[in-house]
């Protein structure tokens, strides 16, 4: 059955350096989740934050707005609207605000529960 599912309803996730809402994922009986990411411009002051690697499946991230950089063991990748990015299972990344407005990402994931298969790292 099709359903609506409404962003001010998604479950916010507590992770480091971003606000992100998942209104969908496996808690609601899907296959797949699917992230809203937004990273602030950085501050001077602020941390860096740290990557991520999520183990055995993929990420693709799409740029909704802002401009930014993922970062990856392979590579720095400059990011705006209307980019894709594949992250392969693995890998360790992350993703950072170079602009001065919020970088909005879509995240999608082949995996309906992304958080038992994510580790956060301090640093490469």
């Amino acid at each position: 059955m099709a359903r609506l599912l409404k962003q001010s309803e998604a479950k916010r996730l507590g992770l480091p350096g971003r606000v992100s809402l998942e209104p969908v994922s496996g808690e609601i009986g899907s296959r797949v989740t699917f992230r809203i990411a937004t990273i602030q411009p950085a501050k001077p002051d602020d941390k860096p934050r740290g990557p991520h690697l999520h183990d055995g499946f993929e990420e693709c991230i799409y740029v909704l707005s802002g401009t930014g950089a993922t970062v990856a063991e392979s590579g720095e990748i400059p990011i705006k609207p209307g980019d894709i990015v594949l992250i392969p299972p693995n890998e360790k990344h992350m993703t950072r605000n170079t602009g001065s407005e919020p970088l909005v990402l879509l995240c999608f994931f082949a995996e309906p529960h992304v958080t038992k298969g994510t580790t956060e790292f301090s640093s490469f």
